[in-house]
Protein backbone atom coordinates (compact mmCIF):
# COMPACT_ATOMS: atom_id res chain seq x y z
CA UNK A 1 0.00 0.00 0.00
CA UNK A 2 0.95 3.53 -0.77
CA UNK A 3 1.97 6.08 2.16
CA UNK A 4 0.57 9.48 2.53
CA UNK A 5 1.86 11.88 0.34
CA UNK A 6 5.21 13.23 1.97
CA UNK A 7 6.95 14.99 -1.31
CA UNK A 8 6.62 16.37 -4.63
CA UNK A 9 8.63 16.35 -7.99
CA UNK A 10 8.23 18.33 -11.11
CA UNK A 11 8.82 18.13 -14.63
CA UNK A 12 11.98 20.37 -15.89
CA UNK A 13 11.40 23.53 -16.70
CA UNK A 14 13.57 23.51 -19.43
CA UNK A 15 10.80 20.49 -21.05
CA UNK A 16 8.50 20.95 -23.66
CA UNK A 17 5.99 20.59 -20.94
CA UNK A 18 7.15 23.92 -19.17
CA UNK A 19 4.15 23.91 -16.82
CA UNK A 20 3.97 22.56 -13.43
CA UNK A 21 1.98 19.15 -13.75
CA UNK A 22 -0.51 20.18 -11.11
CA UNK A 23 -1.60 16.58 -10.55
CA UNK A 24 1.89 14.73 -10.44
CA UNK A 25 3.21 13.84 -6.69
CA UNK A 26 5.62 11.73 -5.27
CA UNK A 27 4.68 9.54 -2.95
CA UNK A 28 6.11 7.62 0.26
CA UNK A 29 6.09 3.66 -0.63
CA UNK A 30 6.57 0.66 1.65
CA UNK A 31 10.29 -0.07 1.14
CA UNK A 32 10.89 -3.34 -0.70
CA UNK A 33 14.37 -5.80 0.22
CA UNK A 34 16.44 -5.81 -3.07
CA UNK A 35 17.36 -9.05 -4.47
CA UNK A 36 20.47 -8.11 -6.97
CA UNK A 37 18.75 -5.40 -9.54
CA UNK A 38 15.40 -7.06 -9.33
CA UNK A 39 12.16 -6.05 -7.18
CA UNK A 40 10.47 -8.29 -4.72
CA UNK A 41 7.73 -6.99 -3.20
CA UNK A 42 5.15 -8.14 -1.92
CA UNK A 43 2.39 -7.54 -4.75
CA UNK A 44 4.68 -6.01 -7.00
CA UNK A 45 4.99 -8.14 -10.05
CA UNK A 46 8.26 -7.58 -12.74
CA UNK A 47 7.43 -7.56 -15.95
CA UNK A 48 10.66 -8.04 -18.46
CA UNK A 49 9.20 -5.65 -21.41
CA UNK A 50 9.07 -2.54 -19.37
CA UNK A 51 12.41 -0.22 -20.24
CA UNK A 52 15.18 -0.62 -17.82
CA UNK A 53 16.19 2.73 -17.49
CA UNK A 54 20.02 3.49 -18.08
CA UNK A 55 22.70 6.47 -18.27
CA UNK A 56 21.15 7.90 -15.33
CA UNK A 57 21.94 11.53 -15.13
CA UNK A 58 22.01 13.91 -11.87
CA UNK A 59 22.06 17.68 -12.48
CA UNK A 60 20.97 21.04 -10.74
CA UNK A 61 21.67 19.44 -7.27
CA UNK A 62 20.94 21.92 -4.41
CA UNK A 63 21.30 21.26 -0.93
CA UNK A 64 17.57 19.60 -0.65
CA UNK A 65 16.53 18.86 -4.65
CA UNK A 66 18.20 17.47 -7.51
CA UNK A 67 17.53 16.76 -10.88
CA UNK A 68 17.28 13.16 -12.56
CA UNK A 69 16.98 11.87 -16.18
CA UNK A 70 17.38 8.51 -18.09
CA UNK A 71 17.35 6.54 -21.25
CA UNK A 72 14.86 4.43 -21.91
CA UNK A 73 14.32 1.80 -24.68
CA UNK A 74 11.29 2.54 -26.53
CA UNK A 75 9.51 -0.48 -26.09
CA UNK A 76 6.55 -0.69 -24.63
CA UNK A 77 7.70 2.99 -23.13
CA UNK A 78 3.57 3.72 -23.49
CA UNK A 79 3.12 1.77 -20.90
CA UNK A 80 5.06 3.28 -17.95
CA UNK A 81 2.78 5.07 -15.49
CA UNK A 82 5.60 5.93 -12.36
CA UNK A 83 9.05 5.42 -11.66
CA UNK A 84 10.62 4.27 -8.86
CA UNK A 85 13.34 5.99 -7.10
CA UNK A 86 15.53 4.18 -4.48
CA UNK A 87 17.06 7.22 -2.69
CA UNK A 88 19.98 6.26 0.10
CA UNK A 89 22.46 7.77 1.96
CA UNK A 90 25.62 6.69 0.35
CA UNK A 91 26.90 4.75 3.87
CA UNK A 92 23.76 2.81 4.32
CA UNK A 93 23.54 2.36 0.34
CA UNK A 94 23.66 -1.76 1.28
CA UNK A 95 20.87 -1.37 3.74
CA UNK A 96 17.54 -0.68 2.91
CA UNK A 97 16.04 0.39 5.77
CA UNK A 98 13.84 3.70 7.12
CA UNK A 99 16.31 6.42 8.86
CA UNK A 100 13.55 7.97 10.57
CA UNK A 101 9.76 6.63 10.63
CA UNK A 102 8.46 9.42 8.53
CA UNK A 103 11.47 9.63 6.20
CA UNK A 104 11.34 7.61 2.96
CA UNK A 105 13.89 6.06 1.03
CA UNK A 106 12.05 4.32 -1.81
CA UNK A 107 9.72 6.82 -3.60
CA UNK A 108 6.88 6.57 -6.45
CA UNK A 109 6.22 10.04 -9.06
CA UNK A 110 3.82 9.73 -12.24
CA UNK A 111 5.70 9.29 -15.22
CA UNK A 112 6.46 12.83 -16.78
CA UNK A 113 8.72 14.39 -18.90
CA UNK A 114 12.43 14.27 -18.15
CA UNK A 115 14.34 15.19 -16.32
CA UNK A 116 12.78 15.97 -13.35
CA UNK A 117 12.96 17.34 -9.80
CA UNK A 118 13.42 15.81 -6.69
CA UNK A 119 12.48 17.65 -3.66
CA UNK A 120 11.79 17.60 0.16
CA UNK A 121 13.86 18.19 3.16
CA UNK A 122 12.25 15.16 4.57
CA UNK A 123 14.78 13.19 2.98
CA UNK A 124 17.61 15.21 1.24
CA UNK A 125 20.41 16.85 3.84
CA UNK A 126 23.00 19.23 2.62
CA UNK A 127 26.29 18.08 1.42
CA UNK A 128 25.84 14.91 1.89
CA UNK A 129 26.50 11.74 -0.23
CA UNK A 130 23.22 9.81 -1.36
CA UNK A 131 22.80 6.88 -4.01
CA UNK A 132 19.89 6.51 -6.66
CA UNK A 133 18.55 3.72 -8.58
CA UNK A 134 15.60 3.79 -10.76
CA UNK A 135 12.47 1.37 -11.60
CA UNK A 136 9.73 2.29 -14.12
CA UNK A 137 6.81 1.05 -13.55
CA UNK A 138 2.66 0.31 -14.47
CA UNK A 139 0.52 0.50 -12.06
CA UNK A 140 -2.70 -2.06 -12.43
CA UNK A 141 -6.06 -1.60 -12.12
CA UNK A 142 -6.20 -3.23 -8.94
CA UNK A 143 -3.57 -0.74 -7.48
CA UNK A 144 -0.50 -2.84 -7.77
CA UNK A 145 2.47 -2.55 -9.84
CA UNK A 146 4.56 -4.58 -12.06
CA UNK A 147 7.92 -3.03 -12.92
CA UNK A 148 11.15 -3.13 -14.47
CA UNK A 149 14.72 -4.12 -13.42
CA UNK A 150 16.57 -1.60 -11.23
CA UNK A 151 18.85 0.11 -13.05
CA UNK A 152 22.37 1.11 -12.01
CA UNK A 153 23.50 2.59 -8.66
CA UNK A 154 24.52 7.06 -9.20
CA UNK A 155 26.18 8.41 -6.33
CA UNK A 156 25.69 12.10 -6.29
CA UNK A 157 26.67 14.66 -3.35
CA UNK A 158 24.07 17.35 -2.34
CA UNK A 159 25.31 21.34 -2.51
CA UNK A 160 25.92 24.06 0.56
CA UNK A 161 23.19 26.20 1.78
CA UNK A 162 22.57 28.49 -0.97
CA UNK A 163 22.40 32.43 -0.28
CA UNK A 164 18.49 32.50 -0.41
CA UNK A 165 18.52 29.69 2.78
CA UNK A 166 21.71 31.78 4.38
CA UNK A 167 19.35 34.78 3.55
CA UNK A 168 16.77 32.86 5.56
CA UNK A 169 19.24 32.00 8.41
CA UNK A 170 19.93 35.70 8.91
CA UNK A 171 16.23 36.92 9.28
CA UNK A 172 15.73 34.22 12.44
CA UNK A 173 19.19 35.37 13.17
CA UNK A 174 17.81 39.07 13.49
CA UNK A 175 14.82 38.14 15.70
CA UNK A 176 16.79 37.17 18.75
CA UNK A 177 19.55 39.88 18.50
CA UNK A 178 18.83 42.11 20.88
CA UNK A 179 20.05 45.56 21.76
CA UNK A 180 23.76 46.94 20.65
CA UNK A 181 26.33 46.93 23.14
CA UNK A 182 29.64 49.06 22.42
CA UNK A 183 32.94 47.39 22.10
CA UNK A 184 36.58 48.28 22.06
CA UNK A 185 38.46 45.24 21.22
CA UNK A 186 38.65 41.84 19.38
CA UNK A 187 40.03 39.02 21.73
CA UNK A 188 41.38 35.26 20.93
CA UNK A 189 41.92 32.95 23.36
CA UNK A 190 44.49 29.74 23.21
CA UNK A 191 47.25 28.61 25.15
CA UNK A 192 50.24 29.88 25.23
CA UNK A 193 51.90 27.59 23.37
CA UNK A 194 49.74 28.36 20.65
CA UNK A 195 51.37 31.95 20.65
CA UNK A 196 54.75 30.42 21.64
CA UNK A 197 54.59 28.70 18.17
CA UNK A 198 53.33 31.55 16.53
CA UNK A 199 56.56 33.50 17.18
CA UNK A 200 58.43 31.35 16.74
CA UNK A 201 57.25 29.42 13.02
CA UNK A 202 54.91 32.09 11.58
CA UNK A 203 57.24 35.38 12.06
CA UNK A 204 54.71 36.74 15.36
CA UNK A 205 51.69 36.42 12.59
CA UNK A 206 48.94 34.08 13.13
CA UNK A 207 47.86 32.62 10.16
CA UNK A 208 44.11 31.72 8.65
CA UNK A 209 43.39 28.30 8.71
CA UNK A 210 40.43 25.94 7.20
CA UNK A 211 37.23 26.76 9.72
CA UNK A 212 35.97 23.20 11.12
CA UNK A 213 32.33 21.79 10.90
CA UNK A 214 30.93 23.57 13.65
CA UNK A 215 27.34 24.70 12.96
CA UNK A 216 24.34 24.33 10.23
CA UNK A 217 25.49 21.47 8.46
CA UNK A 218 24.67 23.02 5.15
CA UNK A 219 27.07 26.15 5.90
CA UNK A 220 29.02 26.83 2.75
CA UNK A 221 32.12 28.01 4.98
CA UNK A 222 32.36 25.29 6.66
CA UNK A 223 36.17 23.15 5.70
CA UNK A 224 36.46 25.44 2.68
CA UNK A 225 36.79 29.15 4.18
CA UNK A 226 40.23 30.11 5.39
CA UNK A 227 40.53 32.90 8.70
CA UNK A 228 41.17 33.39 12.56
CA UNK A 229 38.40 33.14 14.70
CA UNK A 230 37.77 36.72 17.34
CA UNK A 231 35.68 37.02 20.11
CA UNK A 232 34.00 40.66 20.36
CA UNK A 233 31.16 39.87 23.34
CA UNK A 234 31.31 41.69 26.26
CA UNK A 235 30.24 41.69 29.60
CA UNK A 236 26.92 43.80 30.25
CA UNK A 237 28.01 44.94 33.73
CA UNK A 238 31.63 46.06 32.72
CA UNK A 239 31.72 46.64 29.00
CA UNK A 240 34.56 43.87 28.99
CA UNK A 241 35.27 41.19 27.60
CA UNK A 242 34.59 38.00 30.13
CA UNK A 243 37.81 36.85 32.13
CA UNK A 244 36.59 33.07 31.15
CA UNK A 245 36.91 31.18 28.19
CA UNK A 246 36.89 27.74 26.59
CA UNK A 247 39.97 27.71 24.40
CA UNK A 248 42.73 28.43 26.64
CA UNK A 249 44.08 30.86 29.73
CA UNK A 250 46.13 33.76 27.00
CA UNK A 251 44.36 36.06 25.22
CA UNK A 252 45.44 38.39 22.61
CA UNK A 253 43.68 41.33 22.18
CA UNK A 254 43.33 43.99 19.51
CA UNK A 255 41.76 47.32 19.02
CA UNK A 256 38.72 47.06 16.96
CA UNK A 257 39.00 49.41 14.30
CA UNK A 258 42.47 47.35 13.69
CA UNK A 259 40.62 44.82 12.42
CA UNK A 260 36.35 45.98 11.10
CA UNK A 261 37.30 49.58 9.30
CA UNK A 262 35.43 50.97 6.49
CA UNK A 263 38.37 48.72 4.01
CA UNK A 264 36.89 45.20 5.17
CA UNK A 265 33.47 44.27 4.02
CA UNK A 266 31.30 42.06 6.43
CA UNK A 267 29.20 39.03 5.94
CA UNK A 268 26.81 36.58 7.74
CA UNK A 269 27.90 32.77 7.65
CA UNK A 270 25.85 30.78 10.28
CA UNK A 271 23.34 30.72 12.80
CA UNK A 272 22.74 27.82 15.40
CA UNK A 273 22.96 26.58 18.89
CA UNK A 274 24.28 23.29 20.77
CA UNK A 275 21.02 21.68 22.28
CA UNK A 276 21.24 25.36 24.25
CA UNK A 277 19.86 28.31 25.46
CA UNK A 278 21.96 30.72 23.69
CA UNK A 279 22.70 31.00 20.36
CA UNK A 280 25.51 31.30 18.01
CA UNK A 281 26.03 33.88 14.86
CA UNK A 282 29.08 33.65 12.56
CA UNK A 283 29.91 36.79 10.94
CA UNK A 284 33.16 37.08 8.74
CA UNK A 285 35.33 40.32 8.22
CA UNK A 286 37.51 40.39 4.94
CA UNK A 287 39.43 43.34 3.27
CA UNK A 288 38.13 44.61 0.68
CA UNK A 289 39.37 42.87 -2.36
CA UNK A 290 40.80 39.84 -0.34
CA UNK A 291 41.29 36.17 -1.67
CA UNK A 292 38.18 35.55 1.62
CA UNK A 293 36.09 38.86 0.65
CA UNK A 294 36.42 37.27 -3.09
CA UNK A 295 34.97 33.74 -1.89
CA UNK A 296 32.72 35.47 0.48
CA UNK A 297 30.94 37.50 -2.43
CA UNK A 298 30.06 34.49 -3.82
CA UNK A 299 28.44 32.65 -1.45
CA UNK A 300 27.61 34.87 1.72
CA UNK A 301 25.26 37.88 2.56
CA UNK A 302 26.66 40.97 2.76
CA UNK A 303 26.18 43.01 5.42
CA UNK A 304 26.23 46.82 6.00
CA UNK A 305 28.64 47.59 8.53
CA UNK A 306 26.93 50.86 10.04
CA UNK A 307 23.46 49.32 9.95
CA UNK A 308 23.40 45.43 10.71
CA UNK A 309 21.61 43.49 13.89
CA UNK A 310 25.04 42.01 15.04
CA UNK A 311 28.42 44.15 14.68
CA UNK A 312 28.14 48.02 13.20
CA UNK A 313 31.00 50.31 13.13
CA UNK A 314 30.01 53.91 12.22
CA UNK A 315 31.76 57.49 13.31
CA UNK A 316 30.15 59.14 15.98
CA UNK A 317 31.45 62.81 16.60
CA UNK A 318 35.07 61.73 15.16
CA UNK A 319 35.41 58.81 16.48
CA UNK A 320 34.41 55.06 15.37
CA UNK A 321 32.47 54.04 17.41
CA UNK A 322 31.93 49.82 17.67
CA UNK A 323 28.44 47.95 18.58
CA UNK A 324 27.60 44.20 19.17
CA UNK A 325 24.69 42.48 19.39
CA UNK A 326 23.89 41.55 23.43
CA UNK A 327 21.54 38.31 23.24
CA UNK A 328 24.35 35.96 20.67
CA UNK A 329 27.22 34.79 20.69
CA UNK A 330 29.27 36.45 18.15
CA UNK A 331 32.16 34.16 16.25
CA UNK A 332 34.06 36.47 14.19
CA UNK A 333 36.38 35.14 11.57
CA UNK A 334 39.18 37.55 10.09
CA UNK A 335 40.52 36.07 6.58
CA UNK A 336 43.60 37.43 6.66
CA UNK A 337 46.92 37.06 8.85
CA UNK A 338 47.07 39.19 11.99
CA UNK A 339 50.77 40.07 13.02
CA UNK A 340 51.31 39.80 17.17
CA UNK A 341 52.12 43.03 17.37
CA UNK A 342 49.01 44.56 16.44
CA UNK A 343 47.95 44.00 19.60
CA UNK A 344 48.77 42.48 23.37
CA UNK A 345 48.65 39.10 24.74
CA UNK A 346 47.99 38.43 28.41
CA UNK A 347 47.03 35.70 30.59
CA UNK A 348 43.50 35.67 31.81
CA UNK A 349 41.87 35.30 35.40
CA UNK A 350 38.70 33.85 35.08
CA UNK A 351 38.19 29.20 33.99
CA UNK A 352 38.56 27.50 31.20
CA UNK A 353 34.83 26.75 30.36
CA UNK A 354 34.99 23.72 27.95
CA UNK A 355 31.49 23.32 28.02
CA UNK A 356 31.16 26.69 26.23
CA UNK A 357 33.60 25.17 23.33
CA UNK A 358 32.35 25.24 19.67
CA UNK A 359 35.29 23.43 17.84
CA UNK A 360 33.08 20.69 15.82
CA UNK A 361 29.90 21.71 17.24
CA UNK A 362 27.26 19.78 15.89
CA UNK A 363 23.78 21.80 15.43
CA UNK A 364 20.55 20.59 17.15
CA UNK A 365 18.23 19.99 14.56
CA UNK A 366 15.18 20.20 16.29
CA UNK A 367 15.79 23.95 17.41
CA UNK A 368 12.96 25.89 15.80
CA UNK A 369 14.83 29.04 16.15
CA UNK A 370 17.47 28.59 14.48
CA UNK A 371 16.78 25.84 11.67
CA UNK A 372 15.02 26.57 8.46
CA UNK A 373 12.83 24.29 6.04
CA UNK A 374 15.33 22.51 4.11
CA UNK A 375 17.92 19.52 4.76
CA UNK A 376 19.27 19.43 7.92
Amino acid sequence: MEAPRLAHAVGSPTSPCEEVIKNLSLEAIQLCERDGNKSQDSGIAEMEELPVPHNIKISNITCDSFKISWDMDSKSKDRITHYFIDLNKKENKNSNKFKHKDVPTKLVAKAVPLPMTVRGHWFLSPRTEYTVAVQTASKQVDGDYVVSEWSEIIEFCTADYSKVHLTQLLEKAEVIAGRMLKLSVFYRNQHKEYFDYIREHHGNAMQPSVKDNSGSHGSPISGKLEGIFFSCNTEFNTGKPPQDSPYGRYRFEIAAEKLFNPNTNLYFGDFYCMYTAYHYVILVVAPVGSPGDEFCKQRLPQLNIKDNKFLTCDEEDGVMVYRHAQDVILEVIYTDPVDLSLGTVAEITGHQLMSLSTANAKKDPSCKTCNISVGR
